[in-house]
C-alpha cells in the first residue's frame, strides 16, 4: 500500500484561510480528504481523480474548499477558504491505487495518513 502523509494543519481565526497538503509514497488512482469532528463521525470531504484532474467537494465545504494536485510530486492539497468554527476536526488525506467510482466512503481508499488538526475559533 502506500504510503500518506498530511501537513499543513493549524489554529486559525473564522474567515481564515489554510492549505493542507498531502504527499503520497508512489501513484495513486485517486486521492481524498475526510475530517472527523470530536465525537463525530468521520466526514467525506472531497476526492480527485489524479491522471483525470477530475475533483468533487462535499456540499459542505463545496465553495469554500478547493481540492488540487501536483502529480509530478504525487501531492494533493486541499486549500480551505473562510473557514468556519464547525470546520474545527482532524483532517485525513486517504487514498486509493485501484479505481473506484464515485469513492466518498472509507472503505473505498485503502491508504490513510495519521491526520492533521484544524482548529478555527470564532
Amino acid at each position: 500500500q502506500v504510503q500518506v502523509v498530511e501537513s499543513g494543519g493549524g489554529s486559525v481565526q473564522a474567515g481564515g484561510s489554510l492549505r493542507l497538503s498531502c504527499v503520497a509514497s508512489g501513484d495513486t488512482y485517486c486521492m481524498g480528504w475526510f475530517r472527523q469532528a470530536p465525537g463525530k463521525r468521520r466526514e467525506w470531504v472531497g476526492f480527485i481523480y489524479m491522471r483525470a484532474r477530475v475533483t468533487y467537494h462535499a456540499d459542505s465545504v463545496k465553495g469554500r474548499f478547493t481540492i488540487s494536485q501536483d502529480n509530478s510530486k504525487n501531492t494533493l492539497y486541499l486549500q480551505m477558504d473562510n473557514l468556519k468554527p464547525e470546520d474545527t476536526a482532524m483532517y485525513y488525506c486517504a487514498a486509493s491505487q485501484q479505481w473506484v467510482g464515485y469513492p466518498t466512503n472509507e472503505a473505498d481508499f485503502g491508504s490513510w495518513g495519521q491526520g492533521t488538526q484544524v482548529t478555527v475559533s470564532s
